[in-house]
């Protein structure tokens, strides 16, 4: 079994989720243009 945990200062695996308004957003399309952070909240709808 391979490890998911990324080191400090390793690049983030590109991925895709739905901001909330249920519209596509690609990781990659913000590398080197913006910083990125990411928040997942529990039971938010």
């Amino acid at each position: 079994m391979s490890s998911l945990l990324l080191q400090s200062g390793e690049p983030a695996p590109d991925f895709l989720l739905n901001d909330i308004h249920g519209n596509p957003v690609r990781l990659s399309n913000y590398r080197g243009h913006k910083p990125v952070l990411l928040s997942f909240l529990r039971g938010f709808i």
